[in-house]
């Protein structure tokens, strides 16, 4: 539908999902958009901040909805039912433990939207990122590494730390 672009590689996503998406805006109509905030917005996924004095007054999601809305939501909400861990549950996890499981639906329904985008606007296949790190197991590979560079830095042997190898 999407010119080779399989959307129902995105977990979540279903037939009824991708047929919303091409009966509703269509592969034409996604071009239209600039950037993928411009299509969230338009679909009211995107928080409307309002800002006075540096102070976040407001960050709630606009009214309306529209038919491909309803489906990215019924998406995210299949995503979050999932049993097996992926990234993008996971993403809705952290959201559902921090905010309720509303904030998360609406906040995975608008990643899916920029995932959609991307893959159809600029021709990417979906690839699961498995390997994503949060920060504190960035910092560990960091700290791991550095340490690593020292011990090369010196020429360090096990026997002059004095590491027990069995």
């Amino acid at each position: 539908m999407f010119k080779g672009i399989d959307l129902l590689a995105i977990e979540g996503m279903s037939y009824n999902t991708a047929l919303t998406i091409m009966s509703e805006i269509g592969y034409e109509g996604i071009h239209k958009f600039k950037t993928a905030k411009h299509f969230t917005s338009w679909l009211r996924l995107a928080p409307n901040n309002k800002v006075n004095g540096g102070k976040v007054l407001s960050s709630k999601i606009g009214k309306g909805s529209s038919r491909l809305k309803i489906a990215l939501r019924n998406a995210a909400n299949a995503i979050g039912n999932l049993k097996d861990s992926t990234p993008l549950r996971d993403f809705f996890h952290r959201i559902n433990f921090r905010k309720g499981r509303v904030s998360a639906i609406t906040a995975t329904a608008r990643k899916l939207a920029i995932i959609i985008w991307n893959m159809i606007v600029k021709a990417e296949q979906y690839l699961n990122p498995e390997g994503y790190l949060y920060l504190d197991q960035k910092r560990k590979l960091g700290l791991v590494k550095r340490i690593q560079k020292q011990i090369n830095k010196f020429d360090l042997k096990p026997e002059d730390l004095e590491f027990k190898t069995s």
